[in-house]
């Protein structure tokens, strides 16, 4: 990111945080953006605080993506750059996370491989909380709430799409892989590989009742 910024009149950060966002790198929008939510309130959820910082092609759908997935403030940049080498976990991790593709990625990765993009959200952690991601009452109720799930195979009542989308609103985390961090395998008709690594790796494989069942708590 490119440009300089002076946080708008009337913030509240302290006179080395507000310095910190004329650092080159830090681009006018992202600057204002971020100051505006931290000054709103001094306590801001996950994906809220994510979706400030202005990242190319990160709105709110993917904050809450992302949020949902990391859980916390340290555990997001701490994979973050864990996934700057190309072939760590974290890196396939990101990727693996329904609805981020190959150029969100790079633009995620990009940020945090910036040092004064660092040194910001450093100086910005001494000055808001950034609270952990809670799910709703509904999610947290749910047998599903912080479980990693993958579809495999073709589903009878409903569509991968409306499946996953499901999985995502009872709080479950869906990948498109199998991995020994997979807690479920729902396979459908013609399952395929990921069936039989699911099996190899002792992940349990739920057919499309088993499915409805849980998700219908």
């Amino acid at each position: 990111m490119a440009g300089r910024a002076d946080p708008p009149a009337g913030g509240h950060l302290s006179a080395r945080s507000r310095g910190d966002y004329e650092r080159e790198g830090w681009g006018e929008v992202s600057a204002k953006k971020l100051v505006a939510a931290i000054d709103e309130r001094r306590r801001i959820a996950l994906d809220r605080f994510i979706n400030a910082l202005g990242i190319p092609q990160v709105g709110q759908a993917t904050a809450r993506l992302l949020a949902r997935h990391y859980r916390s403030i340290a555990n997001w940049r701490s994979e973050m750059q864990a996934a700057q080498d190309p072939e760590s976990e974290a890196r396939a991790g990101l990727l693996d996370i329904h609805g981020i593709g190959e150029e969100m990625a790079t633009d995620l990765i990009g940020f945090f491989a910036e040092p004064h993009n660092q040194a910001v959200l450093d100086d910005i952690a001494r000055e808001v909380a950034v609270l952990d991601w809670e799910p709703t009452a509904q999610r947290t109720a749910s047998l599903l709430a912080g479980k990693t799930i993958v579809f495999t195979g073709s589903l009878a009542s409903m569509s991968r799409s409306e499946a996953k989308a499901r999985a995502e609103a009872l709080g479950a985390n869906v990948t498109s892989s199998v991995s020994a961090k997979t807690d479920y395998v729902v396979a459908g008709g013609d399952p395929g590989s990921k069936a039989t690594k699911a099996t190899a790796l002792g992940v349990k494989l739920l057919d499309e009742a088993e499915w409805l069942a849980l998700a219908a708590g």
